[in-house]
This record gives C-alpha cells, structure tokens and sequence, in this order.
C-alpha cells in the first residue's frame, strides 16, 4: 500500500500521524485505567466500601417509584443485587415499588397489601441496606428486629433473608416458641437481625439478662392484623416500651383496623402510608379466578372427594374451621386414597412436625393440605394451584387471606367457597362489599361420588377413627355457634339430623346422649353456651 499520492491504485492509504495519535490515545487511556485500577487495590477495602456506601446515599432522594421495574433500578449494594438475582429474584412489585424508596430514605411506612404482593422483600430489602450503609458487626449487636405473628411465617421470612442476605456479614437469628429457651439465650446477644414472634421475645426480655436493644436501629411489623387478632396487643405495646424511641419503623398488614391504627399511631412517627390496593378494583389478585358451590352439609365430604379424584395433577389447600376436623379427615382421606399425598397443618401438631409438613408440601408437585387457619396468614406455598374453604370463613378478611395462598406474585390460581344453603346469602353479601368478585358455579349431583358406606365401614372397624370423628362433629358444631358474624352463622338452621345420619350413622348413639336434637330445638336467646367437651 503506498502513501498518499504514490498513485497507486490498491486500497485507500493510510496516514501514519494520524494513525499514531489514534494509538497514543488509546494508549493513555488503558494506563490510565490501570493507575486508578492499581491506586484502588491499594486502598483499604473499607475506605472503598464507604465511598460506595456514599455514592449510593447521594441517589436515594432521585427515587421516583413510577420508573422502578426492576430490583437493579434501586440505588442498592452489589451485595443485596447478587443476592437478589441468585434467588431469582428480578422485578418488583407494586409493593416493592412504592415501600422500599421510601424506606431507604429512613422514613416510617405504614403499608397494606393484598396477601402474596411480596411483602416480605418489601422490609427485607430496606433492613439489609441501613445496616450496610451503617457497617454493622456482630459487635454492635441488635440492630434490625423483625417482629411476625406465626411461628411458619416467621421461619419463612428467615428463609428468604438467609438467601436474599447470604453476601452480607450480618448475623441472623430466628427466636420462637417451640425452641429451647436457654440455647436461644446463648446466642442471642451476638445477632444483628433477629426474627420473632411477640411471645418469645417478651419471654427473653423479661428473663435473658444480656438482651438488649438499646442500639436498634429498625423495627418490622409483618401482619400486624394478625398479630392483634391472636391477642398480642398488650405484649406489643410492652415490647414497644422497651425499644429506643429513636428507631425507623416499617408496619405492614393486609387489613386496616382499629387497633392496627392504634399500634400505628403507638409505634410510627409521621409515616408514609401506602395503600397499595386501595385503587384497585377488586380486593384479590386479578388473576384469581373465584367461585362458590352452595352445598348440603351432609354432601361436603362427598363433594371434596369427588372433587379431588378430578384434580389429581393439582396442588390444592383446604381449609377447614377446627383442628379436629382436619385430623379426623386427614385419616379418612389417607384410608380412602384419592390417588394423592394427602397431608394435614394444624396449631395441635409439635413445631417440628408443621415445619416438615410445610416442606414436604412446597417439594411435592401434586398433593392436597389439609389445613386450619394456621395456613392462612404469609406463609408462602409456591405453585398452589386450588385453594378449597370447605367451612365457610369468619368473614371476607378471613376469606382474603385463605385464598391469598394462591395467585401469588402474579400467577395464576383458582379459588372455591363452600358454602351451606343457609349461609350463602349473607357470606356472598359481605364479599361483594369488601370488592370481592365471586360467581356461583352448579354442583352436577351425577359426578358426585357417594363414599358414605366405605366411610361407616371405616368407622365400625376402627374405634379411634370413631372417636376422632365424634370429635370433628362436635368441634364443628361449637365453631359455628362460636361465630361472632351471626348474619352468615346460625347453629340452628344447620341440617343436623341428615349430617348425623348420612356421615356419623355409626355414633348416632352417643350423639342422641349429647342431646343435639335437644339443641336444635332451643330457641331461646341468651341461653349459655352448650358443653360440647
């Protein structure tokens, strides 16, 4: 190739200065790289860390919740990011978008989202980056307390804050009831986020003298609804009274009642509230498809079966109102084999057992729950398919949570409301009013399969399946009688006599020495309570 004017005819020439300068500057460029490369190794890893720290600080009033879609569009730590995306963790949702800005920035928040929204990265999130900016060590002590209603949930949050805070140095733990207390007090002073529930936390406040949370910095409400609904308020307000006043505070519940506000106005200072329902048009996720079946008391155990021999490749939860009713059909459901692992939660199991309940259920890809109450409230069931209420809820709050274990972070799910002629007219009235959106679907009485004599064989030969099922009978009737929602709930329009007949033939007997004919003739109010031990 010759140089410019040589009058050849090959390629075009090439200027040689030019061509230089091109390769000097590309050349400072690269050293100086590797000076400021070389001059940052040589740094202390803290002074980087905290010039980062800074960095990130500086973006946080930028925030603007309506440009987040995903986690990496906060101004958040690699360590948190990494964690993040190794659990597979990558959009948010509503709210996340609108309760972790607002977080970081050190304000109180006050939120409420329907059940499945992903609550649980909500607070995580924010408690991981104050204590990262802070430099927190296991030397400082408690500095994020993560106060939760149920022992299951509690151990869930544990689990997503094991994964999602792997890469920081933070120290967890997780305090509930169940567990020995003296362990708990050995190492409790040496955790930087402690998970618990009211009980147990009062218990070590009262009686493990190196506790203390003078330093805390944040404290977490989850399911405040819940936790007040169980009876805790005392214990809260006497938890509160021993924490430092100054503190941030995040409090979340699906519900806003009184007494929530009340712990709110008690533990909040000018909170930012988020309601991230509130504009929605239903109280649900809207990719739950919701629907009731009005059905004879004494056709419901027909109907579940029948219902689960058609949805053998499902995961379905049901819901029933006592612990006993779950344990006596627990066992007629694992004698009839309906051609899926049949498990049962309830609160009368040990804590060990409903932690191996709860993991064997999340690991199966097809199985049935047969749950009370106790499943409702934050536990996280991934890939629940049908959620059943085969006793009618206490009331749309209830209902929301029951059917909160499916449809979660946006997919799909199913929901059925069992419901006794008796009931449904108001149950249905009270749904529509909380923007509940539920349509009535016909029982084909044809596909029903009748199992009442294969059950009255189960109970003539087995006594202690007899006397569970005395059991459930009763448990059901004082659930309904204990209702406090009297509009849905009447023990006396209940069709009894047929229940008796078509599901307990066997204990007739014994239930006529109950005297519940006796019982349902009773009219009048203001009578006591009837003895149903």
């Amino acid at each position: 190739r010759g140089l410019a004017g040589d009058g050849g005819g090959g390629s075009a020439a090439v200027d040689p200065v030019r061509s230089f300068e091109r390769w000097k500057k590309k050349y400072t460029r690269r050293t100086k790289r590797l000076r400021l490369q070389r001059k940052e190794r040589e740094r202390p890893e803290w002074q980087v860390e905290r010039e980062g720290i800074s960095r990130l600080v500086q973006q946080y009033p930028q925030i603007n919740a309506d440009e987040i879609q995903r986690f990496s569009d906060f101004p958040l730590s690699k360590k948190t990011l990494k964690g993040l995306q190794e659990a597979q963790y990558r959009m948010v949702t509503e709210i996340q978008r609108q309760t972790i800005g607002l977080a970081l920035q050190g304000k109180d928040v006050l939120g409420a989202a329907k059940t499945g929204s992903g609550k649980t990265l909500a607070f995580i999130i924010p408690a991981l980056e104050l204590l990262y900016r802070l430099q927190w060590t296991s030397a400082d002590g408690l500095g994020v307390l993560i106060i939760s209603p149920t022992r299951e949930l509690a151990f869930q949050i544990f689990k997503v804050l094991r994964k999602v805070g792997k890469n920081h140095e933070f120290s967890a733990g997780l305090i509930i009831g169940g567990k020995d207390l003296k362990e708990e007090s050995e190492r409790i002073h040496h955790i930087n986020m402690l998970i618990c529930t009211p009980g147990r936390l009062l218990q070590h406040m009262d009686e493990t003298s190196y506790f203390y949370a003078s330093d805390l910095q944040m404290l977490i409400l989850d399911e405040a609804d819940r936790i007040l609904d169980m009876g805790f308020a005392d214990t809260m307000n006497a938890i509160i009274e021993n924490l430092p006043k100054k503190r941030q505070t995040l409090l979340f519940s699906a519900t806003q009642t009184k007494s929530v506000k009340d712990l709110a106005r008690l533990s909040l200072k000018d909170p930012e509230y988020v309601w991230v329902h509130e504009k929605a048009k239903f109280s649900t996720p809207a990719t739950l498809d919701q629907s009731y079946i009005v059905c004879e008391l004494q056709q419901k155990v027909n109907m579940l079966y029948s219902f689960l021999r058609s949805h053998l490749k499902k995961k379905t939860i049901v819901f029933f109102a006592s612990c006993k009713e779950v344990q006596y059909l627990f066992r007629v459901f694992c004698k009839l084999q309906p051609g899926l692992p049949v498990l049962a939660l309830h609160g009368k199991q040990q804590q060990f057992k409903r932690m191996e309940v709860y993991t064997c259920f999340v690991r199966k890809k097809a199985a049935v729950l047969f749950a009370t109450d106790i499943a409702a409230r934050g536990l996280d069931f991934p890939a629940v398919n049908w959620v059943i209420q085969f006793d009618c809820p206490e009331d749309a709050n209830t209902y929301i949570h029951r059917v909160g274990r499916t449809a979660r972070y946006k997919e799909g799910g199913e929901a059925l409301l069992v419901l006794l002629p008796s009931e449904e007219k108001s149950m249905v009235q009270q749904l529509v009013q909380r923007k509940v959106p539920v349509n009535e679907i016909k029982i084909n009485p044809d596909k029903l399969t009748d199992i009442q004599k294969r059950l009255q064989a189960f109970l003539a030969q087995d006594q202690e399946l007899k006397e569970k099922a005395q059991r459930c009978f009763v448990s059901y009737l004082r659930s309904v009688y204990l209702m406090k929602n009297k509009e849905v709930f009447d023990v006396f329009k209940l069709p009894l006599a047929e229940y008796k007949t078509s599901v307990l033939k066997i204990v007739s007997m014994w239930l006529n020495e109950l005297k519940c004919d006796k019982l349902l003739d009773c009219r009048t109010p203001g009578l006591p309570v009837p003895c149903f031990d």
